[in-house]
């Protein structure tokens, strides 16, 4: 038994090393990682949290952070001129992964990085990129990504969504206070970038989808979108693999984001099929992705050791959030 144990994990070990480089090639790009220059110096910058905040804890939560990742590109889809934007400036329709490994980057970059990394991420976005996406919607209005009010969109769709990741996925669980603590703290890099009137707490995000409902519609372009991603992949085992992930990231969705995005599924579906294979691809991801280089590089540079990441998947609740 140990012999045939010890002679399966040289194969185990080389397969959760390829998963590991592809991901980070993909994130960082291949021209080298530089995890010590991006991530490890200088030693004792707590960057723009610092490894007592709960942004830390959320964010190094590899399933949640992926699935939280996909369901917010679907939330954000939901705004005709944020839409509009992604369609007209964009690869999301070839590559929607692209999309979704620049989002990454950039969430990394801004919390596990030092203040200067930081910094330099998100001006990097609101100097030079942003400036270049405007244009004229379908429906006749004018967008721009340096439009405060979209701004405070896109970021709250996305960590609404990253916060339900974590909540289905990882642990230990976040208290109420933990939960506003977490809204305080990501605001921070949503005013550098230009976001305005950002909600702090779990009852202001609530508020805000309240009152930004009315704008919400699923245009022509985010269905198509979706259902683009949805079938996306190089080969069959690739987009099934997608479709686990996309179900599993709907799941996190609000409820009233799902019927206008065509998401609907009955829920003994939801319960008997997509969450168990949901979490059956969160133990995967687990395996293969943690503990993150960059999260275990980022507290060394605090001269700390991650904490371990854990949960009883048979029993892992739900969540609403929004």
């Amino acid at each position: 038994m140990t012999a045939r144990l010890t002679a399966f994990s040289g194969p185990a070990r080389g397969l959760k090393a390829y998963i590991r480089h592809e991901l980070n090639t993909s994130v960082h790009g291949s021209g080298g990682l530089r995890l010590k220059e991006r991530y490890a110096e200088p030693p004792g910058d707590p960057g723009l949290f610092g490894p007592g905040a709960v942004t830390w804890r959320v964010h190094s939560d590899a399933p949640g952070m992926l699935m939280g990742g996909f369901a917010s590109l679907m939330l954000q889809a939901l705004h005709p001129l944020a839409m509009a934007g992604v369609d007209q400036h964009s690869d999301f329709r070839t590559d929607p992964l692209t999309r979704l490994n620049r989002t990454a980057a950039y969430v990394l970059s801004t919390t596990f990085g030092s203040k200067d990394v930081a910094e330099a991420a998100v001006a990097h976005v609101r100097d030079r990129v942003h400036p270049h996406i405007k244009g004229t919607a379908p429906d006749g209005r004018t967008y721009s990504a340096e439009d405060p009010h979209l701004l405070t969109w896109v970021h709250v769709a996305e960590v609404r969504c990253f916060l339900a990741g974590y909540e289905r996925f990882g642990a230990p669980p976040l208290t109420p206070a933990e939960r506003d603590q977490y809204y305080r703290e990501v605001a921070v890099p949503a005013r550098m970038l230009g976001a305005r009137d950002v909600p702090e707490s779990a009852a202001e995000v609530a508020q805000y989808f309240h009152d930004i409902r009315p704008e919400l519609q699923a245009t022509e372009a985010a269905i198509e979108g979706i259902h683009f991603i949805r079938g996306f992949g190089a080969n069959p085992r690739e987009r099934a693999a997608v479709r686990v992930l996309m179900n599993g990231a709907s799941a996190l969705l609000p409820d009233w984001a799902r019927e206008p995005l065509q998401l609907g599924r009955p829920d003994a579906v939801r319960l008997l099929i997509d969450r168990p294979l949901a979490q059956a691809a969160g133990r995967a991801l687990r395996w293969a992705l943690e503990p993150s280089e960059v999260v275990g590089t980022a507290y060394a540079r605090m001269g700390l050791t991650p904490p371990p990441q854990h949960r009883d998947w048979r029993t892992a609740p739900g969540s609403s959030h929004g």
